[in-house]
C-alpha cells in the first residue's frame, strides 16, 4: 500500500531502478525454470510467469504516473484483457491495474484533499467514505456526500505523482524493456511512449480537467443516454478534483449484462466517442471501461475527462472526410486527403488500391454486412492492421502517422476491444452516415440521438463548424 511511509518514487533513476532490476533478475529465472521443467517439473514455466506477472503489477502500481499508465494501455491492446479470448498471466495481472491499484493511505488522502482546498473534510463534506472506491495512475477516488445532500466522486492526486511523470517523460526505454518482456505487439515503443507520456502530463491538471468536463456536461447536457458529472466548483482545486456521482454498474458487471443491453451501450459508447468531435471538436482519447458506468437503462456515464484533445476544425474535418472517403470508397479522393493530412508523400509508393485496403482492414466492422458482430477476430484485425510490423510490405511502414492522429489509433484499438468484450453488434455504418449526416438513423437510439442533435441546432459531421 501507497501510504505515508511508501510515497511514490521520485527522479528517474530511483523510479527505474526496481523495475529493471527485477526484469533481469526474472530473465535468469525464466531459463531456470525452463530447465526445472525438461527435469521433470511439468508446472515450473507457468508457476514462473504467474509470480512475474503478480510482481510486474505490483511494481507498476506502486510505481503510479507514466508507468502505471502504461501498463494498463498494453493490457487494453489485446482483446483478451478486456474478457475476450484466453488471458495470459500478464494480461489478468495487468488488467487488474485498470480498477484495482494499491491506494494510498486514508490519512495520507485526507492530508492531500485539506491542504489543496485549505478546509477540513467535515466542512467540504457531510460524509467521506476513506475507502477509495477506485484507484488509478494519477490519482484515487473516494464517495461522499455534500452538505446539500448531492452524493459526489472526489478524485484526489497522488503527492508526488507529477514530478514523478515529469521524469517519466525521459523514461521511454523503460516502457520498451517492459513491453518486450510481457510479450506486447508494439511498434517502437519509444514514439508510441512520447505521445502517452505528453498526454497523460495533462492529467496530472485538474483545473484543465474540470474544463474539460464543463465542456463536455455542456454539450450532452438532458441528454437521453449520454450521461455526464457536473464539477463541484467549491470542492475542487488543484489536487483535488469533485464531481456528481455517477451511477451505474462497473465493467466486470456489464460483462454480464444481457445481450441486448451490451449491444445498446456499444452504440451509446460510439456515438459519444465519435459524436464528440462531429458536433463540437472534442475528442475523448481515453475510451477504456474503467471510464465508464453502465446504466440498466441504456445509458452510459463517462467519468474521466483528464485526456481530451480539442480539434481545431481543420483536424476535425480532416479525420472526417478521410473516413467518409474510405467508407464511400473513394480510392483515389481518401489517397489525396492522406497526403493533405500528414500520413504520406504526394511522391509515396503506395498506392490508391493499398491506401484503400489498409482502410478496409481498419474499418472492417462499417464495410461487412450490417448490422456488425465484433468477434475476437475484429480485435485481432485492428492490431494487426496498425500496430503489427512483421510483415516487410505492411501498409503502415510507408505511412507516417501525424501527431494529431496517434491517439486515433488508440481509439480504434480501444473501441474494438470494449466491443469485442461485449460481443457486440451493432449498425457500425449506419452510425456514421447518421452521424455524418448523410443518411437518417436506422436504430431507435439512433433517432433518439438525431432528435436531440436536431433540437440543440449542432453541426453533423460532414458540416463546416462555425467555431474551431
Amino acid at each position: 500500500m501507497n501510504g505515508p511511509d511508501r510515497p511514490v518514487p521520485r527522479g528517474r533513476v530511483r523510479r527505474t531502478m526496481p523495475l529493471a532490476g527485477f526484469t533481469a533478475r526474472a530473465t535468469g529465472g525464466r531459463v531456470v525454470a525452463a530447465l526445472r521443467e525438461k527435469a521433470g517439473d511439468p508446472t515450473a514455466v507457468a508457476r514462473f510467469h504467474e509470480r512475474t506477472a503478480e510482481r510486474y503489477t505490483e511494481l507498476l502500481g506502486h510505481s503510479k504516473g507514466v508507468l502505471m499508465k502504461a501498463g494498463q494501455m498494453i493490457s487494453m491492446i489485446d482483446a483478451g484483457a478486456v474478457g475476450a479470448g484466453e488471458l495470459s498471466p500478464y494480461q489478468q495481472a495487468l488488467t487488474r491495474l485498470q480498477a484495482d491499484a494499491p491506494p494510498m493511505h486514508p490519512d495520507l488522502a485526507r492530508e492531500v484533499l485539506e491542504a489543496d482546498l485549505g478546509q477540513r473534510t467535515g466542512e467540504v463534506f457531510a460524509e467521506f467514505s476513506d475507502e477509495p472506491m477506485a484507484a488509478a495512475s494519477i490519482g484515487q477516488v473516494h464517495r461522499a456526500v455534500l452538505h446539500d445532500g448531492r452524493e459526489v466522486a472526489v478524485k484526489i492526486q497522488y503527492p508526488g505523482v507529477a514530478a514523478a511523470i515529469r521524469n517519466d517523460l525521459a523514461n521511454s526505454e523503460l516502457l520498451v524493456t517492459f513491453s518486450r518482456f510481457v510479450g506486447a505487439t508494439l511498434l517502437d515503443l519509444r514514439e508510441a511512449a512520447r505521445e502517452i507520456a505528453t498526454r497523460i502530463s495533462e492529467e496530472v491538471d485538474y483545473r484543465h480537467e474540470a474544463d474539460n468536463i464543463r465542456a463536455f456536461s455542456d454539450l450532452y447536457r438532458e441528454h437521453p443516454f449520454i450521461r455526464i458529472p457536473d464539477v463541484v466548483h467549491g470542492a475542487s482545486g488543484d489536487r483535488v478534483l469533485t464531481m456528481t456521482f455517477v451511477e451505474g454498474w462497473d465493467w466486470d458487471a456489464a460483462r454480464r449484462a444481457d445481450q441486448d443491453l451490451k449491444d445498446t451501450w456499444a452504440e451509446v459508447i460510439s456515438r459519444m466517442v465519435t459524436g464528440s468531435y462531429r458536433h463540437a471538436n472534442l475528442f475523448h482519447a481515453d475510451p477504456h471501461p474503467g471510464n465508464y458506468r453502465f446504466g440498466l437503462d441504456g445509458s452510459v456515464g463517462f467519468v474521466d475527462f483528464g485526456c481530451v484533445k480539442r480539434l481545431s476544425e481543420t483536424q476535425r474535418r480532416r479525420i472526417v472526410v478521410m473516413a467518409r472517403a474510405a467508407v464511400d470508397g473513394r480510392r483515389d479522393d481518401l489517397r489525396a486527403t492522406m497526403v493533405d493530412s500528414g500520413f504520406l508523400a504526394t511522391d509515396s509508393s503506395l498506392t490508391a488500391d493499398e491506401a484503400y485496403q489498409w482502410w478496409a482492414t481498419v474499418l472492417h466492422e462499417l464495410l461487412a454486412p450490417q448490422p456488425a458482430t465484433y468477434t475476437p477476430e475484429a480485435a485481432e484485425r485492428a492490431i494487426g492492421s496498425l500496430i503489427d510490423l512483421r510483415a516487410a510490405d505492411h501498409p503502415v511502414r510507408r505511412m507516417q502517422v501525424p501527431p494529431d492522429f496517434v491517439f486515433f489509433s488508440r481509439l480504434n484499438l480501444s473501441m474494438n476491444a470494449v466491443f469485442t468484450a461485449l460481443n457486440a453488434t451493432i449498425y457500425a455504418r449506419s452510425l456514421l452516415d447518421d452521424m455524418d449526416g448523410v443518411a437518417p438513423p436506422v436504430t431507435d437510439l439512433g433517432k433518439t440521438h438525431d432528435a436531440w442533435v436536431r433540437q440543440r441546432g449542432l453541426p453533423y459531421g460532414m458540416d463546416h463548424h462555425d467555431t474551431p
